[in-house]
């Protein structure tokens, strides 16, 4: 599986877990219990299911090596992986009963609030203040979860290519962007962004840039009320102006309902694709691609959101999924165990070419260039998502889907009537109506 590991979120799987906490087992044995992490790894024993959406290291048989370097701490403590390729679809139909695992990821589904009657909680936040993004899984004083890793957003791009159409500096406004765009299109004849629009999932990467334009760790937070987030001036106008402009200035493929993402990055790797709007999880993933293609891993770079703040660029860093004990489970210490090890001791998040949840950790190696160009990193408060989560679904205009970012591809092609100022005016009215009505 190549496509990045999201946790999805929608109304309708929201319905199905409030159905399922309400059906199942999941508020039936719940003790409070906390998985809290062992002194002692020989005093940990018994056996634990880990579920995971990564089906190709499963199958590749890395899970089982990860699995073996924990046993060298843990002796006692036998470990087996599910991948499941609906991940989001199946583990919600199990979290009927109380067999979902000992270990898994917790679905994007999952309210917030819902978090006590399915998982155990790992302590307190102070407790757990070494992890980045443990607020995302706070309720009331309690983490429900530990971040396998996060990721920073930004374009991916092909360096070679860039550098062919005469461009040396990443761009540091909108216009430049689109500027080096054309530039790439006119010296090389490459595309010079492809948007993935088939797939869909790529598109709900530009979300993610809230915070990457304001250098604000509050921005997602502050979507929560009748704030008007696309009118001029705002992070979500000046994120999707540009995509729009992109498309609208053709700079991007010809036919987006033919965009294949496993192709894509063969074509980026080879200089046929200039740049994606992606996560940094994909660097690796480009760079295989480039070494499989006989070129140079050292052709894919990674740049920052084309805007600054004070002179600065910066970039959100977002959490992956976070991992969690069933609280059914038999075995919460070498629950525990795994996960502690898995985050702090497996070398994963390196691996992957993400940002470790330890706080302390360094950047991996595939981020060097932030790291040399002093972008800042924006770790965004997760206070407010329940209520902005709340907003974006009862208007019907999915941040975290792929849909609305689609029709303003379409729009900007000219498959869709209207104009840019229409569009935005008519997602801000939706969203201050939702806004004023969950608040009165």
């Amino acid at each position: 599986m190549g496509k990045k590991p999201t946790a999805l979120t929608g109304a309708l799987l929201a319905a199905a877990m409030m159905s399922a906490a309400a059906c199942s087992g999941g508020g039936g044995g719940v003790t409070g219990e906390v998985a809290a992490a062992p002194s002692d790894p020989q005093g940990v024993s018994g056996e634990i299911k880990v579920l995971t959406q990564r089906t190709d290291l499963v199958q590749s048989g890395a899970m089982e090596r990860y699995a073996d370097e924990f046993n060298k701490v843990y002796p006692k403590v036998k470990v087996t992986f599910e991948g499941i390729t609906d991940y989001e679809g199946e583990v919600k139909i199990r979290m009927n009963t109380r067999e979902y695992g000992d270990v898994l990821l917790i679905p994007g589904a999952v309210a917030k609030n819902d978090y006590p009657k399915f998982f155990a909680p790992l302590g307190t936040s102070t407790e757990l203040s070494k992890y980045r993004f443990s607020d995302k899984t706070e309720v009331g004083g309690k983490v429900y979860g530990i971040a396998q890793f996060g990721t920073v957003n930004g374009f991916v791009y092909n360096k070679a290519l860039w550098k062919r159409a005469g461009i040396a500096d990443w761009a540091t406004t909108p216009q430049k962007f689109l500027s080096d765009l054309k530039a790439v299109k006119d010296q090389t004849g490459a595309v010079p962004y492809y948007t993935n629009f088939k797939d869909g999932w790529p598109l709900v990467q530009w979300t993610a840039n809230v915070g990457s334009v304001s250098c604000d760790t509050q921005a997602s937070s502050g979507l929560a009320g009748p704030v008007s987030p696309w009118a001029e001036g705002g992070e979500l106008h000046t994120i999707d102006t540009l995509l729009h402009d992109v498309v609208k200035q053709g700079l991007a493929e010809k036919d987006p309902t033919t965009t294949n993402w496993e192709a894509s990055k063969g074509l980026l790797a080879q200089g046929e694709i200039g740049s994606m709007m992606l996560g940094s999880w994909s660097i690796t993933q480009m760079r295989q691609a480039a070494e499989d293609a006989g070129g140079s891993s050292s052709d894919i770079g990674f740049m920052p959101f084309p805007a600054q703040k004070d002179g600065a660029f910066c970039a959100t860093v977002v959490s992956d999924y976070q991992q969690a004990v069933n609280v059914h489970s038999e075995n919460k210490p070498a629950a525990r165990a795994w996960i502690d090890w898995f985050t702090e001791k497996s070398g994963y998040a390196a691996a992957e070419g993400a940002v470790s949840a330890v706080k302390a950790a360094p950047l991996p190696d595939t981020l060097k260039d932030f790291v040399d160009n002093d972008v800042k990193l924006v770790e965004r408060s997760e206070a407010g998502t329940g209520v902005v989560n709340d907003i974006d679904e009862a208007a019907e205009i999915g941040l975290n889907k792929p849909d609305y970012r689609q029709k303003l591809v379409d729009l900007a092609r000219g498959v869709q009537k209207g104009s840019l100022e229409d569009f935005f005016a008519d997602l801000n009215k939706r969203w201050d109506e939702a806004a004023r009505s969950a608040g009165s």
